[in-house]
């Protein structure tokens, strides 16, 4: 008897952790993650694209980059990572001309977290562009490249771009995650940073079943 009532103990543990797990694996819609009405083009190509809506003065953000950064590590070969400033006000505009005028330069990926520590834990003024330029060139990149590509008509246009895809995306706060321009998730969706991970790898099997399905 009571080797039958640990069996059932068992089984009854077992169940209620494969429950855990089937939940985990399928994030329900206007829960865990939306739907973007209308879904919105990709820049991926074949890929599956996860794109990162932030602002550098958000905390959430800043709070996010570091997990965010571990995980898009090991992302499978058909998924590709983008980010994309976010505009909701106009003074936002000058946070996205610094990310854009960093990717025509090729330094978003060394400089991306250091943006958000000057800001949000040394308390650098990098909405002056004078100290902007001057923290640039302490970082390694040549202030008159950075100061031209910062008041360039491409990053010009790019921060027209992302103003209205901000728009086009629905999304109602920072940091966001779309999916394939289909699916938006976000940590207040998923009860924090370590629920947001495991709704993105299910939102990712989703699109990758649908690319296989076009096939």
């Amino acid at each position: 008897m009571h080797l039958i009532k640990k069996l059932a103990i068992f089984s009854i543990t077992l169940f209620i952790g494969l429950q855990g797990l089937l939940v985990q694996a399928a994030p329900t819609q206007g829960k865990e993650y939306t739907l973007v009405n209308p879904p919105q083009a990709t820049e991926t190509g074949k890929n599956i694209e996860v794109l990162e809506i932030f602002w550098y003065g958000c905390p959430h953000c800043f709070d996010l980059e570091p997990s965010l950064s571990t995980w898009v590590k090991k992302l499978p070969s058909d998924v590709t990572f983008r980010r994309m400033p976010a505009i909701f006000r106009d003074d936002w505009a000058l946070s996205a001309k610094t990310f854009y005028a960093m990717d025509a330069l090729g330094v978003v990926d060394k400089l991306n977290a250091d943006v958000f520590n000057a800001i949000h834990v040394d308390g650098v003024d990098l909405k002056n562009e004078n100290t902007l330029f001057d923290w640039m060139s302490k970082h390694g990149v040549d202030r008159k490249k950075f100061a031209d590509a910062y008041s360039s008509f491409s990053v010009q246009s790019k921060v027209l771009r992302a103003k209205q895809l901000t728009r086009e995306y629905g999304i109602s706060g920072v940091p966001a995650i779309i999916v394939d321009g289909k699916y938006m998730t976000a940590p207040s969706m998923t009860g924090g940073h370590q629920g947001l991970f495991p709704v993105i790898d299910s939102l990712i099997a989703r699109a990758r079943t649908e690319h296989a399905g076009k096939k």
